[in-house]
């Protein structure tokens, strides 16, 4: 009787240690996961906490040519616009309302990485069976939105959209466009949103410029086609952003990118079809149209230099009043 009633409580005593250590896994498994997943739970100061390059390398996964693009009609362009613009000016309720008309939602996120709070503009029909690719737009909520950076063909141009949230954390007060679709998407170049105006990414770019603020946008170009050059820099069809231009120039070369100066000779993909660019002109804005190589917007190190070098410039712009 005594060696059964032993036997019974070892046995306990082994259960209860193998439920604690259980109990002590998950615990451990369940906080592993909180601190590296993206759980979109609020944070104790409000919004969502996100890894912004994790959101938007998904967010741009998802798009490959011939699909995922429909082509927007004049009142989708201008209702988006005006939801933009009213979130621009700090009317959080009367923007979403707006925007809420088009299939767009508007939500509060707090990047890791940063720290920072930003607005994130997203098309509700992203995640659908058949998307409408019109884009995604991050605004800065602890500063003044003063510049941007904008991706016109993320995936086409591979790492343009990470090197994109790269240089938005770098500097205060950014607004980050990102198109939603491949570039060879639509019908003919109908998703191709750096050569036509008839886009949403063009008409929030548009109205950027209209406020008076500096952008700049990054593309990627195969090496085969500016030999012998990391980076093209060029202000598009217009010199607003010149001295800006030069100034970033000659940070990429201190950074060690061998650049294309298009303002001093001719060079490959100077972006003077660019039609935000062309924009930008009409409304005397700096505009800076960026083509970096493959090894320069591949990621790690190389990138880092990249953004680093478009922060010195970004960082000029955030203390610059608006020109309109």
């Amino acid at each position: 009787m005594r060696a059964n009633r032993s036997r019974v409580i070892t046995i306990a005593t082994i259960l209860l240690v193998v439920a604690g250590l259980a109990g002590g896994l998950t615990a451990l498994v369940r906080s592993t996961r909180d601190d590296t997943a993206d759980t979109g739970r609020p944070t104790p100061g409000g919004g969502a906490q996100i890894d912004l390059m994790r959101a938007v390398t998904d967010y741009t996964s998802r798009f490959g040519p011939d699909q995922g693009y429909r082509r927007p009609g004049r009142a989708d362009r201008e209702d988006i616009v005006t939801g933009v613009g009213l979130l621009l000016d700090g009317h959080r309720k009367q923007a979403e309302k707006q925007l809420q008309q088009r299939d767009f939602t508007v939500r509060t996120v707090v990047d890791r990485t940063s720290g920072h709070r930003y607005a994130e503009v997203a098309d509700r029909t992203d995640s659908a069976v058949t998307p409408r690719g019109w884009g995604r737009v991050y605004i800065d909520l602890d500063h003044r939105p003063n510049w941007s950076v904008q991706v016109p063909h993320p995936v086409f141009d591979r790492g343009t959209e990470q090197l994109g949230v790269r240089v938005l954390r770098g500097s205060p007060g950014g607004v980050l466009v990102i198109a939603g679709a491949h570039r060879k998407a639509g019908v003919g170049n109908s998703a191709d949103v750096a050569h036509r105006r008839d886009t949403v990414f063009h008409a929030i770019c548009a109205e950027l410029a209209r406020r008076g603020m500096p952008g700049i946008q990054l593309h990627g170009f195969a090496t085969a086609s500016a030999p012998g050059y990391d980076v093209v820099t060029s202000t598009g069809a217009g010199s607003a952003g010149r001295q800006d231009g030069r100034d970033l120039a000659d940070t990429l070369g201190t950074h060690g990118f061998r650049v294309c100066r298009a303002w001093v000779r001719s060079c490959p993909l100077e972006g003077l079809t660019n039609m935000q660019g062309r924009v930008a002109d009409d409304d005397h804005v700096a505009f800076l149209h960026v083509e970096f190589s493959p090894t320069a917007r591949a990621g790690g190190r190389p990138a880092e230099r990249a953004a680093a070098a478009v922060a010195d410039i970004t960082r000029d712009w955030a203390k610059r009043p608006a020109a309109h």
